[in-house]
């Protein structure tokens, strides 16, 4: 299916990411030119080597990005003009938890990293493409979390998963103000993705922090690389962990004409793990 990215200009904030990984590549494949927004540029430079190497027919530009920095926004934004034209795509996908803690004994710099990382991020990087949007219309895809709406998923993660409830409505909100612009705004709410290994995770990544030793073992990838039935997920419908693509593929969907008549919409990838 043509899905009409062929030459459109995307940005993929948190590039790098598991996530980031998978929607980068994604939308590369589908022709659009995509800037991989990351504080890892190290990571970020595979990802664009990564891309070249699959012969994707989109570019891909790793630029070295803060979303918690307005300065630093600024310039990816103006790097991306400057190769790309005007940004046609945005997909807020930067974000995540800090580390795992009981909300009595969140403190101060976990609950003020979150925040910025996860609220302000998105709302900085989505105040720099305004003017694009105003002009050309455009379409935005917010990732949230299931630990959105899901209060199981947000077990010790209780500030993570409020800051991302913020983004839900944030969605709704932002596709009725901008809808006369022509903006479309969706959400995409992930359940458990993990990385295909633990090679692809860069050192900034929650993976790292806490993921392989408290979420997913590097023992459990390797079993769901050779047998996905052999992973332990029998709460789910849908029996596997989820995969970088999976998210891809819905994104670059709610991003092109196909899916011109869907604003303001949540859609969960979770091996149904969330069912409204």
């Amino acid at each position: 299916m043509d899905l009409g990215l062929v030459g459109k200009t995307a940005i993929v904030t948190g590039g790098s990411g598991v996530i980031g990984q998978g929607l980068v590549l994604g939308f590369a494949a589908e022709g659009a030119n995509v800037v991989c927004a990351d504080r890892d540029l190290a990571k970020g430079g595979e990802v664009e080597l990564l891309s070249r190497e699959q012969g994707l027919p989109g570019r891909v530009l790793a630029i070295e990005t803060d979303v918690t920095d307005r300065a630093s926004i600024g310039a990816m934004i103006a790097t991306c003009r400057e190769k790309f034209g005007p940004v046609d795509i945005l997909v807020n996908n930067a974000g995540g938890a800090r580390q795992p803690a009981s909300f009595d004994q969140l403190d101060d710099e976990t609950l003020e990293w979150e925040l910025a990382l996860n609220v302000k991020g998105t709302v900085r990087v989505t105040q720099a493409v305004a003017a694009d949007f105003r002009e050309r219309g455009g379409a935005i895809v917010n990732i949230s979390s299931s630990g959105g709406h899901t209060p199981g998923s947000a077990n010790d993660f209780v500030n993570y998963a409020s800051a991302k409830g913020y983004v839900l409505v944030l969605t709704r909100a932002l596709a009725g103000a901008w809808a006369d612009w022509g903006v479309r705004v969706n959400a995409i709410c992930p359940g458990l993705i993990v990385p295909e290994s633990p090679d692809v995770v860069g050192e900034g990544s929650l993976w790292h922090r806490f993921g392989l030793d408290s979420l997913v073992t590097p023992e459990q990838l390797q079993k769901a690389r050779e047998d996905s039935a052999a992973v332990p997920m029998a709460h789910l419908p849908i029996k596997r962990f989820g995969r970088p693509d999976d998210i891809a593929n819905l994104a670059v969907f709610l991003c092109s004409d196909k899916a011109g008549y869907v604003t303001g919409q949540t859609i969960s990838v979770s091996g149904g793990g969330w069912m409204p």
